[in-house]
């Protein structure tokens, strides 16, 4: 096909959408469902509206090929654990009970069996269910969803296109099964794997699929010879099938690298490919490779995963490039538009003129139909979108909350010595362990508590007008008051106020700092039913005035135990906001470091002398590429430091990270310099302990013994067995017991217990060592 030909051949298509729907239609179902307001029926009605309602919209739009199998009631990696049969075998029987209950258990977990372990989707807020395998699996196939929600779009009319997690990624996001070595590699399991997927396609085929996608984002990585020889494995015996759809793998988040020539030459009909700024190199590597002759390339031109209006002129000059490397050339987002908000449009509060300047999923997917209208047909049928789009680029351009002149050079003035503080840990250790005085394995929580329905109701009352400021302010007090009661009735050692007037841990902080903009219905799925509304980083970061001295301090007042300062840090302010696009990232986290040193100043003035700094996203930003780490990580602890560098010795700074693999940057969460740090480590066995011994890590740290993301209780022995195991990598006098996380999403009656369980393990080990 020549390229005047591939150009009229262009059509728009995504590779998956939001599922909650408009006003998270799902997660009221689900949550209902959970506890039993709902009835199964009544579930898989609200899903199907949604998914018709998604496709409708879609095509109506103008796309010409819809995802299937991309909605999800919990994750779609679960989604194809359960595809693929790997069930594990503590959940086997609730699955063969109730298949639906069953897969929720193994998302949740019940009060007897654990979950699946959750981690990060690569480096987004995304969490998905991590395959649990070993040499004893056997695989087999349930393809009953992926071609129900098939058939139903071809019920509508529309043209639809299954979405696959790829085998290759699939086994690559897995680990070994509990009671398997920790040197087993999953991988190793392909050619059981692959004939499960070949009657996959083989069933989607029969239902009417012309095209199925395979996501293989797991190949942006840096991928060893074997996992690349693996790889042209799979997509030659895939490829070899002759009962099966076309093929499209499709890749993103970055450049593919040494993996695209093994896709280009792959036995299949088409390849997906990001081209925005992230992945701008698979445009070079895609001419150096000879392109993909006879084959369709799906172009990801619009950014999948942020919110800003796509630059067209740009993204046409891309799309005008491709058309001499493949066959046939489609138009598409980066990736699933999951990771963005549904609709901009819904948004009352913006200024107008500045929510032209974004696009969440349904703006996305008009600028996608957009240009592939303009590549088909020319762009004079698309004169009028490029020049509102060029006028809109140049608003944003122009605009004053872009620039604010004194932040710019306050963070220009930045010295070495700013993020250093004044004496090293081992001086700072003693100073703060005869200030605060704490016992052996010091007792605390992460910082939030259950965000009660009387809380929720409390705010909406006061945006609603129903309470004025003083009676909101009252019952945040009472709030405060229950949570200081409750947690020195237990035994806790470093406590929290609890957190009752904050909405969101990065939202709270946003909406108080200069730069930032709030949506109301910006909701993102981060995993399961929780949804977050990212605030929209758009301008230069400072601190008008003090955010959380006030409910801190009122705390303190209530109680003689230190009861921590609670703040977000830097790098998760920017990981879990939509970041701004028109300057480094670290230059925008230089900014919001110092508007947040001067919190950390102004609650150590007001008494404070315990001060959390969470960074849970430190991680998950870590870029998927390792020759992009080493200048990621240098700014991203940078701006930790320079966040709390500013305190006297005896302050003592706490960080907090979870659901990531932390391993990759134990180094670096050294280079915090923080004194304590507490981690996720429940579900993971205490990994991250052994990881953090391995590497020598100095200082103080508490590996959760309470898994907060289940609603089940863990028993007394059951924490003390964890903590246990933590002292097995960590001395005493450097162990916390602690959640894994934040109690937010957690009721009353299971925190209280829980709570009441975690100091009684600590307890029971301190006493254990004291008679040693």
């Amino acid at each position: 096909m020549t390229p005047k030909s591939a150009a009229a051949a262009a059509r728009a298509t995504v590779y998956g959408y939001p599922r909650q729907g408009k006003s998270r239609e799902l997660k009221k179902a689900i949550e209902g469902y959970w506890k039993g307001r709902v009835d199964a029926d009544a579930l898989r009605t609200t899903a199907a509206d949604l998914r018709r309602t998604n496709w409708q919209q879609l095509a109506d739009a103008g796309i010409h090929e819809v995802p299937t199998g991309d909605f999800s009631y919990y994750d779609h990696v679960l989604d194809t654990t359960v595809m693929v049969g790997a069930i594990p075998e503590r959940h086997r029987t609730a699955v063969e009970l109730d298949a639906l209950d069953g897969y929720f258990a193994m998302a949740r977990g019940t009060q007897d069996v654990a979950p699946l372990e959750m981690t990060k989707w690569f480096d987004t807020n995304y969490h998905y269910l991590v395959p649990e395998l070993g040499p004893d699996t056997v695989f087999a196939t349930d393809s009953t969803k992926q071609v129900a929600e098939l058939k139903e779009a071809l019920a509508l009319g529309l043209t639809a296109r299954p979405v696959l997690v790829g085998p290759v990624t699939y086994l690559l996001l897995a680990k070994p099964a509990p009671g398997v070595s920790a040197d087993f590699e999953p991988l190793t399991l392909l050619d059981r794997l692959l004939p499960v997927y070949a009657e996959v396609l083989a069933d989607l085929r029969a239902a009417g699929a012309e095209w199925v996608q395979l996501d293989e984002p797991a190949l942006v990585q840096d991928r060893t010879p074997a996992e690349l020889n693996a790889t042209t494995r799979a997509y030659r015996d895939l490829g070899a099938l002759t009962d099966r759809p076309k093929l499209l793998v499709a890749s993103y988040f970055d450049r593919l690298g040494d993996a695209l020539p093994v896709l280009a030459k792959a036995p299949v009909e088409g390849l997906a490919l990001d081209f925005t700024e992230a992945a701008a190199a698979n445009l070079d590597a895609l001419a150096t490779v000879g392109g993909l002759p006879g084959k369709r390339l799906i172009a990801g031109v619009v950014d999948g995963r942020n919110v800003w209006g796509n630059d067209l002129t740009k993204s046409l000059a891309t799309l005008g490039t491709l058309l001499g490397l493949a066959d046939r050339v489609d138009v598409a987002a980066s990736c699933s538009l999951l990771h963005v908000p549904l609709d901009a449009a819904a948004e009352r509060d913006i200024e107008p003129q500045i929510l032209r300047w974004l696009a969440f999923a349904r703006q996305k997917t008009a600028e996608i139909v957009t240009l592939a209208k303009g590549l088909a047909q020319g762009t004079d049928t698309i004169a009028a979108e490029l020049a509102a789009n060029r006028a809109d680029l140049a608003s944003r351009a122009g605009s004053a909350l872009t620039s604010d002149p004194a932040v710019r050079a306050r963070a220009a003035a930045v010295t070495d010595a700013a993020a250093r503080r004044s004496q090293p840990y081992d001086e700072r250790t003693v100073a703060q362990r005869a200030h605060l005085g704490l016992p052996p394995l010091p007792t605390t929580t992460i910082g939030s508590f259950p965000q009660t329905a009387e809380l929720r109701t409390a705010r909406a009352d006061l945006r609603a007008r129903r309470i004025d400021r003083a009676g909101y302010e009252e019952r945040i007090k009472a709030e405060i008051g229950e949570v200081i009661s409750f947690q020195e009735k237990t035994g806790l050692d470093v406590l929290v106020h609890g957190e009752p007037e904050r909405n969101d841990m990065v939202q709270y902080f946003a909406e108080q700092l200069t730069g930032y903009l709030a949506t109301q219905h910006g909701w993102v799925q981060s995993y399961g039913t929780r949804y977050v509304r990212p605030p929209i980083l758009a301008g230069d970061i400072s601190r008008p005035e003090p955010m959380t001295v006030r409910w801190t301090t009122y705390a303190q007042s209530l109680t003689s135990r230190p009861v921590k300062g609670m703040l977000t840090g830097p790098v998760t302010m920017l990981a879990w906001s939509f970041v701004r696009d028109d300057q480094p990232l670290g230059d925008t986290a230089r900014q919001v470091a110092l508007a947040l040193r001067d919190e950390v100043n102004d609650l150590e003035a007001a008494g404070t002398s315990v001060i959390q700094v969470d960074e849970p996203a430190l991680r998950e930003t870590l870029p998927l590429r390792a020759a992009d780490r080493e200048a990621y990580l240098a700014w991203a602890t940078e701006a930790f430091r320079l966040t709390t560098a500013g305190v006297r010795p005896e302050t003592q700074v706490h960080t907090h990270m979870c659901y990531a693999e932390f391993g990759d940057i134990v180094r670096a969460i050294d280079d915090l310099d923080a004194d304590v740090i507490s981690l996720e480590a429940a579900r993971s066995h205490m990994q991250v302990a052994r990881e953090l011994a391995e590497h020598g890590y100095p200082r103080e740290a508490g590996p959760g013994v309470y898994d907060i993301h289940s609603p089940r209780v863990p028993s007394t022995a059951e924490a003390a067995a964890l903590l246990r195991k933590g002292l097995e990598a960590i001395p005493a006098e450097r162990l916390w017991v602690n959640p894994d996380c934040g109690l937010k999403t957690r009721g009353w009656p299971e925190t209280r217990a829980s709570l009441e369980n975690l100091v009684g393990a600590a307890r029971t080990v301190r006493e254990e060592l004291a008679g040693s």
